[in-house]
């Protein structure tokens, strides 16, 4: 499979699914939770308070892992592995663009200044279970 087949089937899964694990580090031992994603690209927008332990926990230590894509419907679900860096994003386009009224729980507006965007760059990303095949990794060279 070309590599250009392998990113757009990444694409493919990271666009079907909006909720996914994030796992930072705390303490050094994994800490997982549940997020929602968005993405450009293969460049992955989640959005947080900023007065959150995981904002502390990526200050510190930027290396997380994203897992987007299981649907529980049987093992040979295909799903995506992600192992990045993650930064803080707190652009007003960044905040207007991916603003939802849902969000209106947790902040003000999409200018509230506790809501940010965690930026996950890719550095390895895998797809798993594709019906029975061994996991393949993209080259992110391209």
């Amino acid at each position: 499979m070309t590599n250009q087949n392998l990113k757009n089937q990444v694409i493919n899964i990271i666009s079907g699914h909006r909720t996914g694990v994030l796992s930072s580090v705390e303490n050094n031992k994994p800490h997982s939770r549940y997020m929602t994603f968005y993405h450009e690209n293969l460049t992955l927008y989640s959005p947080t308070q900023m007065d959150t332990e995981k904002i502390d926990e990526i200050e510190k230590n930027p290396h997380v892992s994203v897992l987007l894509g299981y649907e529980e419907k049987g093992q040979s679900d295909s799903y995506v592995e992600i192992s990045g860096t993650c930064s803080i994003n707190n652009s007003e386009e960044m905040k207007k663009r991916f603003w939802d009224e849902s969000f209106q729980q947790w902040f003000e507006g999409p200018r509230d200044p506790n809501y940010a965007f965690l930026q996950v760059q890719p550095d390895v990303i895998r797809i798993l279970n594709r019906n029975g095949k061994p996991a393949q990794e993209l080259s992110l060279d391209d």
